[in-house]
């Protein structure tokens, strides 16, 4: 009777142990593939994955007025506060449209602020459902992420078009 209770008892240890491995290699797997920065992405994250994250809806609207006033650096601020995580589409789709109202230029375009929207609409892009965003503000003249994924990639791009006077004509979407 104790042989069975000590086999029972190493077959549930062994079990254990290996349920405990397998959730730790997949915490570990998880972590490589999102690769959160601090705390508050590791947790949004996580939220993410089981459907459960939510954003700040009063700091996104206050984010959303200081995008409307040209206050980007403040918006930005806002957006953050609001997407801790920078897991909401539609936030990161301000954020990057707030880098690319910033940075644009009649003459030319900020090359770093450039970047980092592009960083930014392909972040908002990979967080959309089926990789497609569209945001329905009509104080917006881009509608899409993809539209303003071209602008960013055109105003990073070199060629002789920069060097066209007619340049100064064009208008900020």
């Amino acid at each position: 009777m104790t042989t069975l209770s000590a086999t029972t008892r190493e077959v549930a240890v062994r079990a254990t142990g290996l349920a405990l491995s397998l959730a730790g290699c997949g915490a570990l797997l998880w972590l490589f593939v999102h690769q959160p920065t601090n705390l508050d992405e590791l947790t949004g994250g996580v939220a993410a994955s089981v459907g459960a994250y939510q954003i700040n809806q009063a700091d996104f609207e206050q984010g959303r007025q200081f995008f409307e006033t040209d206050r980007f650096v403040e918006a930005r601020s806002a957006f953050a506060r609001a997407d801790p995580a920078s897991r909401h589409a539609v936030t990161q789709f301000y954020v990057a449209y707030s880098f690319y109202r910033q940075g644009w230029g009649r003459v030319y375009s900020d090359d770093t602020l450039f970047t980092q929207g592009l960083e930014a609409v392909n972040r908002a892009i990979a967080l959309a459902p089926g990789r497609r965003l569209t945001v329905e503000d009509p104080g917006l003249d881009m509608k899409t992420a993809d539209e303003l994924k071209v602008e960013f990639e055109q105003g990073l791009t070199r060629d002789a078009s920069d060097f066209n006077p007619l340049r100064v004509l064009r208008k900020r979407r």
